[in-house]
């Protein structure tokens, strides 16, 4: 009998670690791959990613409208409720046996709910992590209350997974799909990446994401002037690579102080919409240092032994390799950081996220349930009587 998977994924980041898990779910016998894509892959303001879903070969099932033109919080709940409706067609329309969600995106939330009204099994990736800085942390623990299979990270995340009542035998540690890329990839040399990027490299070269940090009191584009500030302190040697934020709260005040830094850098830097997952990994092997606060910073940085200058409270929790220096978000504490960072030697740090044969496992087991349906009815676990 065949099974139907339906991943959705709503952002650049997502679809670069569910990138090998499609990939398998496609090439694996009695699997049937569907993708549903929604919010920032189908806006242009955010680089309308959905084309590059279609330029890697996969084949869009549903394209799931929802986000709206605005990143003030009453826009963003609204975009909540909007996915939900659509989800709500497109999963009565589709009809799979599970959903896959990784992380904890509002739209995910949004598909969550769908899925779980219509009785239709979850399993989550990347749940059990912590971020106490934004409320993705809350969303990533309901979402885990609302699914029925989970594919964790790290240990510390099967931990608190276990400890939210899931049963322990539908918890698995298998780490990072991220990180499936990495090992799989034929990344650019330097030459190609500038060809790619438009950009020449410097003696010093930093690849920045900075997100708004979504419960802090501080507005997020006070954080950003103060990463500007540092930034612009490094000199004409330092060649710098942003990646625009995600369509969070405040985002747009974050993206017009990296234009006019862009605008007034003389050539040293450049910004981009969405990289690709090819690009950015290249882009990170190439860099002296990351630098900003996505989660990206802390689970593929180490694989490319570098470090990772790790701003504010948005990551906070999360669990980091020895290559991650934390620092507040201001300027004198991300230059100190930036110039501890660029004498580190990285040579030995571990990623602590996996090996990169998180998605043959997470495929694998996808295709081992017997019965999904069977998973609907969950019990509480208590995780006392687990120690």
């Amino acid at each position: 009998m065949t099974r139907r998977i339906c991943v959705v994924t709503s952002s650049r980041a997502d679809y670069n670690l569910l990138y090998w898990v499609m990939k398998r779910i496609r090439e694996t016998q009695g699997l049937i791959l569907q993708i549903a894509v929604t919010g920032m892959h189908l806006s242009p303001e955010f680089g309308l990613t959905r084309t590059v879903i279609e330029a890697d070969g996969f084949t869009i099932d549903a394209a799931v409208e929802g986000l709206l033109s605005s990143d003030t919080a009453v826009g963003v709940a609204k975009s909540v409720g909007v996915t939900t409706i659509g989800f709500a067609d497109a999963l009565a329309r589709l009809s799979p046996d599970i959903i896959v969600l990784l992380g904890d995106r509002f739209e995910l939330l949004a598909v969550a709910q769908a899925a779980l009204i219509a009785r239709i099994p979850i399993a989550h990736i990347a749940g059990g992590d912590t971020t106490e800085g934004a409320y993705d942390e809350a969303i990533r623990h309901s979402i885990t209350k609302m699914s029925h299979l989970h594919f964790v990270t790290n240990e510390d995340a099967r931990r608190r997974v276990l400890q939210l009542g899931e049963d322990p035998k539908y918890v698995f540690n298998f780490g990072s799909p991220g990180l499936d890329y990495i090992r799989h990839a034929k990344l650019l040399d330097r030459t190609e990446l500038e060809r790619a990027l438009g950009l020449t490299l410097r003696a010093r070269n930093l690849l920045v994401t900075f997100h708004p940090v979504t419960l802090d009191e501080t507005a997020s584009a006070i954080h950003m002037s103060h990463l500007l500030t540092a930034l612009a302190g490094l000199g004409e040697d330092a060649a710098i690579i942003f990646t625009m934020p995600n369509a969070d709260n405040d985002g747009r005040a974050i993206r017009a102080l990296i234009e006019d830094f862009v605008r007034d850098s003389g050539g040293r830097a450049a910004a981009f919409e969405s990289l690709g997952p090819l690009l950015y990994l290249s882009a990170m092997s190439h860099v002296d240092i990351v630098v900003g606060n996505s989660s990206s910073g802390l689970y593929e940085a180490p694989s490319f032994q570098k470090p990772t200058v790790n701003i504010g409270d948005r990551q906070r929790g999360r669990l980091r390799a020895s290559s991650v220096i934390d620092c507040a978000a201001e300027a004198d504490a991300i230059s100190s950081a930036i110039q501890r960072a660029f004498t580190m030697d990285c040579s030995r740090v571990v990623n602590p996220y996996g090996d990169g044969f998180a998605a043959d496992k997470i495929v694998a087991q996808l295709a081992a349930v017997p019965d999904p349906r069977a998973l609907l009815k969950k019990t509480f676990h208590d995780y006392r009587g687990l120690q």
